[in-house]
């Protein structure tokens, strides 16, 4: 080895000493493209020693995709970049280049956020509402959105075809400082595809699978459900004497109050139980019903504050039912976004996606949640393969397609929820 090195650093100093003497150029100006071509190699190497090692791992579900790669900390390849676009090999012409400039890329972006805005435009979503909305009025915001969208199927489908075309041009100018300008806005057009995705089931998977790298620095589900500090005390339903509750309503001249506290009550407690587990935007759906409803004028008060006791009672049961099945709050959140849209399971296979959550929780707390993951390519590719690892022990009455779907839904929850500092469940 140490000869092989010796006679590599000879041949370097040899290639140097011809360039300096006969290409009439300064080692500054040589130096980038050579030690570039240095590099790349050595980059191939790795790829190459990766894909060796990455060879047969796979599962009928679990392909070998980037993020096995970047967990062993080697830079992704493609075969065009592997021949370090040259005309060598691959099909690529002298005249071509094997990445697109980031100019045009950046126009095709803007172009495409400029169509998915209009196109939410035009069905009365504004995003200027977000610069000042808060808490419930957030929440509120992307139920409206996805309503407004899934008006029919075409329109559910265009706003698919639209948002995923500007998630992939926004991802190809990473990491580029350019892509900064498109951050926000593109969240914004990906946090309402990931929600029409989670709520309507005939969905093509094709476009989850785009959501598994994205940037979600702005991830609106890690503000949406925020909680007023002054109201950040758990609050228990099952602590309410409703019997008791019924009689003082029916007694008092203010019945108005009475059902704006409890009405009050219920939201602060639904806003906690949606952010630790979002599969219950159902509730969140059915209580604005009934609060709009009210509005309306059709419910009277006394009609009013009955449903609401029913609904709060309603609540009680949700928020015990991670003790009813075996598992504590956050690993019924995992359970739940494996299990619903409702798959079909067997009492046994029930049992085994339950203890699937439950190591995958332990794997990635032991292992993989350390210090800011979520800032670097390799931690947060390890997180990620270590989902897919895991979910692979799913009983195979999940399709690869509902697999890869599920794998990207438990990644945008581990990135929203665990910073590596700790949990929305810390609190709870």
């Amino acid at each position: 080895m140490a000869a092989n090195t010796t006679d590599l650093e000879k041949r370097l100093w040899e290639a140097a000493d011809e360039l300096r003497a006969n290409s009439k150029l300064k080692s500054s100006e040589y130096s980038i493209p050579v030690l570039g071509l240095i590099f790349l190699r050595y980059a191939d190497w790795k790829f190459t020693h990766a894909e060796e090692e990455l060879k047969n791992t796979g599962s009928r579900r679990r392909g070998i995709t980037k993020a096995d790669y970047q967990a062993k900390g080697v830079m992704y390849l493609q075969k065009a970049l592997t021949i370090y676009g040259s005309a060598s090999g691959g099909g690529i012409k002298e005249e071509d280049t094997p990445v697109k400039a980031k100019t045009a890329l950046v126009a095709q972006l803007r172009e495409a956020i400029a169509q998915t805005t209009t196109f939410c435009t035009q069905k009365g979503i504004d995003f200027a509402f977000l610069d000042s909305a808060q808490g419930f009025a957030r929440t509120k915001f992307w139920a409206d959105a996805v309503e407004c969208i899934i008006i029919n199927n075409d329109a559910k489908k265009t706003y698919l075809s639209l948002a995923g075309n500007a998630n992939k041009l926004y991802k190809a100018i990473l990491p580029d400082a350019t892509a900064n300008e498109f951050t926000a806005i593109n969240a914004h057009l990906q946090a309402i595809k990931d929600q029409i995705l989670a709520e309507v089931p005939e969905v093509d998977v094709s476009e989850v699978m785009e959501q598994v790298e994205e940037l979600l620095d702005l991830s609106i589900t890690a503000g949406e459900f925020v909680i007023e500090e002054s109201h950040s005390q758990r609050i228990d339903l099952s602590q309410i004497d409703f019997v008791a509750l019924k009689n003082k309503f029916a007694s008092t001249d203010y019945q108005r109050t009475e059902t704006e506290k409890l009405k009050t009550a219920i939201a602060q407690k639904l806003q906690q139980m949606v952010r630790l587990n979002k599969t219950r935007i159902n509730y969140l759906d059915k209580f604005q019903q009934m609060i709009a409803e009210y509005n309306a004028d059709s419910r009277n008060v006394q009609i009013f504050f009955n449903d609401l006791i029913n609904f709060a009672q309603e609540l009680g049961v949700e928020d015990k039912r991670a003790i009813a099945q075996n598992l504590i709050e956050e690993e019924l959140a995992i359970f739940d976004l494996l299990t619903k849209p409702e798959i079909k399971l067997t009492k046994q296979e029930e049992q085994e996606v339950k203890q699937v959550a439950r190591e995958l929780l332990k794997t990635l707390k032991k292992e993989k949640l350390v210090l800011d993951w979520k800032k670097r390519q390799q931690t947060r590719a390890s997180v990620e393969v270590a989902i897919k690892d895991n979910l692979d022990r799913l009983p195979q009455s999940y399709s690869a397609e509902l697999y890869e779907q599920k794998c990207q839904e438990v990644y945008q929850h581990i990135y929203e929820n665990y910073s590596g500092q700790g949990t929305i469940y810390d609190a709870g």
